[in-house]
């Protein structure tokens, strides 16, 4: 079980988290730029899609990240923070450590 200074510390570290994929979000989707110097329409056109594909696949998976974030912070409140969500064992420090926001204990990411 962890401690309560343990939980303030992921907690904290999760909210500032998913503040800067907030903020990478919104930057990422200002920084686009479709004005490349080419000369060809169709290569314009061309790499507009791949950018807003490019795009696309970053921010989902920014978004993903955000929605684990937010389930983490409401296991902290239901006091089910560092608990696998599989097989009901404890998420070692190690895994919350590098990823505060892992449901999964590492048996059960091996299996994944």
């Amino acid at each position: 079980m962890l401690t309560k200074e343990k939980l303030e510390h992921y907690k904290k570290r999760l909210e500032e988290d998913k503040k800067r994929l907030l903020e990478e979000i919104k930057t990422d989707k200002d920084m686009v730029d479709f004005g490349d110097d080419v000369s060809d329409p169709e290569d314009e056109e061309a790499d507009e899609t791949e950018e807003q594909g490019n795009q696309m696949g970053v921010e989902q998976v920014l978004k993903e990240r955000i929605t684990n974030i937010d389930l983490a912070l409401q296991k902290i409140g239901a006091g089910k923070y560092g608990i696998c969500a599989n097989c009901g064992s404890p998420i070692s420090e190690k895994i919350l450590g590098a990823a505060p926001e892992s449901a999964l204990c590492e048996n059960c990411k091996k299996k994944a």
